[in-house]
């Protein structure tokens, strides 16, 4: 399919080309002996250079988006949504295409397999029946296949022409299968050598051929030098073998020389073997007549041992008769020290009862020491209480003496409205005098209480 679509005339108007640049990138390394293959261009000058690149660019572009149709309509995301009404429709119908190709696809792989299996029937005439309709099913093949390409291109022209729905999908790279991304990988490495044959003139092209050729004999010399190096190799790992061998032959003398050693060590053993049994005879007659000797030395010893024990025994009686008479001297100094710590005992049990004596006696001091106390206290207590009741009476006589006076205010001003009242009434005329001499008579009344409080 993708074949095809490199077959296919231009349709993509207007490529991008700012994404795949037409530029040659300028090497950061410093001057090499491969500047040589370096195009002494970056850029395209020719219009026919520059279609060629646009027309392998709208490939790419387009193998792209090709690539991603699988996904995409077995995604379970809206495709109206994402990429439009007349887009999603299309993709179905060629999802549709795809998917009725490989059904017939898998359904002729599996009857091929079972005529192979039916081999043995093959001059029957339902088995050639079969075969027969098998070839017509395959022919049906192609019309279907041109259909899906027709339905391709289609999907293609609607994507061109509506950008957001091709960057959309262009957004799910992650669905490409690895077959589809090692074949873009390789069209845009095929881009990269035509863009660099492109830029190459021919005289660039020339000096190329000669440095190819030249780094050629070179290699060739080089690999001269290289089998030189390995026959010299080869003859020193010769002597090396060689001079491993003398040595392999030399560990082996060495070896026997070794097992002689041996054989001599265990012959002078065992003689040494026989000439220790010999001297452990000698000695062991030797052992026995010391022995004997030493026997004689333990009755000596014995009948000594003897006599100096009846020596300490009559020592012993003597230091007894001395423990004895230090023994009595010791009681009669215990006895003594008994009577006088009696003695001591008594006065000290009279002390002591005196002691317990005075003792309850001032604890009894004490008690009543706790009761003055106490009682001190409670007095002064009562002192306070009684000092604070009488402040207290004090202050509530003085607030009934200011409540009594304000009331006598009170009643005194009441007194003279109600003769004002009665004295409006009798005189008509005088209505003016009557309130001056009211008002005189309430300040004076005023003033009073005043002086009062």
């Amino acid at each position: 399919m993708a074949l095809d679509l490199l077959a296919m005339g231009a349709l993509y108007q207007g490529p991008d080309i700012d994404r795949i640049r037409l530029m040659a990138e300028p090497s950061k390394k410093p001057a090499s002996p491969l500047k040589a293959l370096i195009p002494s261009k970056t850029k395209l000058t020719t219009i026919e250079t520059k279609r060629i690149m646009s027309v392998l660019d709208e490939t790419i572009h387009k193998v792209q988006l090709v690539t991603l149709l699988s996904y995409v309509t077995s995604s379970d995301e809206d495709l109206e949504g994402m990429l439009g009404k007349d887009i999603a429709k299309a993709m179905r119908e060629h999802q549709d295409l795809c998917q009725a190709l490989l059904d017939k696809v898998s359904y002729l792989q599996d009857e091929e397999r079972r005529a192979q299996e039916e081999e043995e029937f093959e001059d029957e005439a339902w088995f050639r029946d079969h075969l027969l309709s098998l070839e017509q099913q395959k022919s049906h093949l192609p019309p279907l296949m041109q259909q899906i390409k027709e339905s391709t291109k289609n999907i293609l022209r609607l994507l061109l022409s509506n950008p957001q729905a091709a960057r959309l999908l262009q957004m799910q790279t992650l669905g490409r299968s690895a077959g589809a991304q090692s074949f873009i990988d390789s069209l845009v490495e095929l881009r990269g050598f035509l863009f660099e044959k492109l830029l190459t003139s021919p005289m660039e092209a020339k000096d190329k051929a000669q440095f190819i050729q030249d780094v050629t004999k070179q290699n060739k010399r080089n690999q001269e030098a290289i089998d030189a190096l390995k026959s010299e190799l080869a003859a020193r790992t010769k002597d090396r073998n060689t001079e491993v061998e003398k040595e392999s032959s030399m560990v082996q003398d060495l070896k026997h020389q070794l097992q002689q050693v041996l054989k001599v060590s265990e012959n002078s053993l065992h003689r040494t073997k026989r000439e220790a049994e010999k001297q452990q005879k000698v000695d062991f007659r030797a052992s026995q007549a010391r022995v004997a000797k030493i026997q004689q030395e333990i009755l000596q010893l014995r009948s000594q041992f003897h006599n100096l024990v009846m020596e300490n025994r009559e020592a012993e009686q003597a230091l007894r008769k001395k423990k004895y008479k230090v023994e009595t001297e010791i009681e009669n100094w215990i006895q003594k020290y008994d009577t006088e710590m009696g003695e001591k005992q008594e006065e000290y049990e009279e002390l002591d009862l005196i002691h317990k004596e005075e003792k309850a006696q001032l604890d009894e001091l004490k008690q009543r020491h706790d009761v003055l106390v106490e009682e001190f206290a409670q007095i002064r207590e009562e002192r306070e209480i009684n000092s604070k009741k009488r402040m207290e009476d004090e202050q509530e006589l003085m607030r009934m003496v200011r409540a009594a006076t304000l009331i006598q205010a009170v009643w005194k001003g009441y007194l003279v409205r109600s003769m004002l009242k009665s004295k409006k009434k009798k005189r008509g005329k005088g209505k003016a005098k009557g309130k001056e001499k009211a008002k005189g008579e309430k300040a004076k009344g005023k003033k009073a209480a005043k002086g009062k409080k």
